[in-house]
């Protein structure tokens, strides 16, 4: 019984027909992003604004978890960009007297955000993730890629790191802020952002003069971090930069495990952390879901929503009992997964034991590890996650997701991530009811020798004198009815010739109680004015709406018909 309550995981589902090959598929994956992961993760939780060896803690426990519970079969959870960036904001304003009580700020946002992921599952809204448009996410994802890669600014210039730094401090006071600039540390940072270029531009370079694999070119440019890492942490140790000049490193990392602990969690602090947490859950599963529809969809995949909220919840669950902090998964990381290969969650077990094995006996090496390049690494992996050339190509394709796009930035630039992102949400609400308010109302006419109905304005067609045919390209609700109303009214007033007016219903799929109660009125106000209503292409179940009333009866001697066709041909036979 037990057996057959495990089998129903996905992970078991995947090993059904598992094999020597795709074990070998998964090993070169998961090594190939363990690689990867380490200094990404050290970098975030240095973005969070905690030790860096709680990065590789994030990585272990929860990255084991999502690959039992996950639906998918590539993603990589662990210490993200943007959580890191909302985890690092929302425990600046709660100012934090010590590195303790940051650690149990981030490990309470970590147990409540995975709270409100399981109770989502629980809710079984997976689906959630539809109501929110492109536009408010690429906005809100632009902006914090800003404040983040502005953050990283006193690492990269070797000024004092404030942890209450915001973009304002940089534009309105640069003297104050910037002082004491550290050039040595300036040279680290130009090491390794050129480093990092190389490493993307290098294989370009090469295929114009041999034949590269393709697995090594896809090697050269994802191990730029760690040979960032290995040649910037040499000449430190060589040249004595830390004691020297100044050059802040990472320092003693402890070679020890987190352990199981409840120690730092306190229920005293969930009230104020609940709306953080809420914003974090949501910012994880959007994050996590795209990325994992993506990888699917190149290799015809499922992906179950809710089970994939679980996953996530899980994992922070398990990201907090162990220390630790808030996690999503990772669009780089697990790009380089499936590249490298990874056809099941096998991968990331193996790359989770790496990172344990570097926990364990290789931390020791990191002691030199500038934490300028930890600064850069951020800085190039959240730089292309900055779309505001996005604003003109949805300006010009929808003018309103332009608006929502603008508004997110900007909210989130001025007001910080938790704030933003809500707000963008709101106004992408906000301006679909206004859209859906406004429904588009075609008069239409019958296509020449046919028996289909087209815009009167787009094409030559067959058109009545007394009559006019209205095909409403919207569901009807107490939102929108009113300008429906006020536009029939309006246009039946300047045209004294018609005598019927028909209503194409073919794109109205629901009808609430208000819109049928002004239809009723409607009926009355046209039969005042000697015009007859008339209804065709009326779907099923709008039909069955409209028998309940007594919309039908009153709308005599109005017809229902079938089609728009069979509607023109009996007001031809009354003539």
């Amino acid at each position: 019984m037990v057996f057959k309550s495990l089998i129903k995981l996905p992970l078991f589902s995947q090993l059904t027909s598992y094999n020597r090959s795709l074990f070998v598929s998964d090993a070169v994956a998961g090594l190939v992003t363990a690689f990867i992961s380490i200094p990404q993760s050290m970098a975030y939780s240095n973005l969070a604004g905690l030790p860096p060896e709680y990065g590789l803690y994030c990585s272990l426990l929860p990255l084991m978890l999502y690959a039992l519970l996950g639906s998918s079969r590539t993603l990589v959870v662990g210490p993200a960009a943007l959580i890191s960036l909302m985890i690092a904001s929302t425990i600046d304003k709660l100012s934090p007297s010590s590195v303790t009580e940051t650690i149990e700020y981030a490990v309470n946002l970590s147990l409540l955000t995975g709270f409100f992921l399981c109770f989502l599952s629980l809710l079984r809204l997976g689906n959630a993730s539809h109501y929110i448009s492109k536009p408010v996410i690429t906005g809100f994802t632009s902006a914090a890629a800003i404040i983040i890669a502005v953050s990283q600014l006193p690492l990269l210039l070797g000024v004092e790191n404030d942890r209450s730094f915001n973009i304002s401090d940089a534009l309105l006071q640069p003297e104050v802020y910037f002082s004491g600039i550290n050039v040595v540390v300036i040279g680290v940072s130009l090491l390794g952002f050129v480093i990092l270029w190389l490493s993307r531009n290098l294989p370009s370079f090469l295929i114009r003069f041999c034949v590269v694999p393709t697995v090594v070119r896809q090697g050269i440019v994802r191990l730029g971090p760690i040979v960032a890492i290995i040649i910037s942490s040499a000449i430190v140790a060589v040249y004595s930069l830390d004691s020297n000049y100044g050059v802040d490193v990472v320092g003693a990392i402890p070679s020890s495990l987190p352990s199981f602990s409840v120690g730092f969690i306190k229920p005293s602090l969930w009230l104020e952390l609940a709306m953080p947490a809420v914003s974090m859950a949501l910012i994880c599963f959007l994050n996590s879901i795209a990325v994992t529809k993506s990888l699917a969809s190149k290799r015809h995949e499922l992906i179950d929503a809710n089970q994939e909220l679980l996953a996530l919840g899980v994992a922070n669950v398990g990201s907090a009992l162990t220390g630790t902090f808030s996690l999503a998964g990772s669009l780089s990381r697990s790009l380089v997964n499936y590249y490298a290969g990874a056809r099941t969650q096998v991968a990331n077990i193996i790359s989770a034991a790496i990172i344990l094995l570097t926990v364990l006996f290789f931390t020791p090496l990191l002691y030199f590890l500038p934490q300028a390049v930890l600064g850069v690494i951020v800085i190039a992996s959240v730089l292309p996650m900055v779309g505001v050339d996005k604003i003109l190509h949805y300006w010009s394709i929808n003018k309103a997701d332009a608006v929502s796009l603008s508004i997110t930035f900007a909210a989130v630039l001025m007001l910080g991530v938790d704030r933003g992102i809500w707000i963008g949400i709101g106004c992408s609400m906000v301006l679909l009811i206004h859209r859906t308010s406004k429904p588009h109302i075609a008069v239409v006419g019958r296509v020449q020798g046919g028996t289909s109905f087209r815009n009167s304005e787009k094409l030559d067609v067959e058109t009545l004198n007394n009559s006019v045919f209205l095909r409403i390209d919207e569901s009807l609700y107490f939102a929108n009815v009113q300008h429906v109303e006020d536009y029939i009214l309006n246009y039946c007033s300047n045209r004294p010739s018609l005598r019927h007016i028909v209503i194409i219903f073919s794109s109205v799929n629901f009808i609430d109680g208000s819109a049928l109660e002004t239809c009723e009125r409607l009926v009355v106000s046209l039969r005042s004015s000697g015009l007859t209503l008339h209804l065709c292409e009326v779907k099923g179940i709008v039909h069955d709406q409209l028998k309940k009333t007594n919309l039908l009866t009153l709308l005599e001697p109005g017809k229902v018909f079938y089609s728009a066709d069979e509607a023109m041909q009996y007001i031809e036979s009354l003539q």
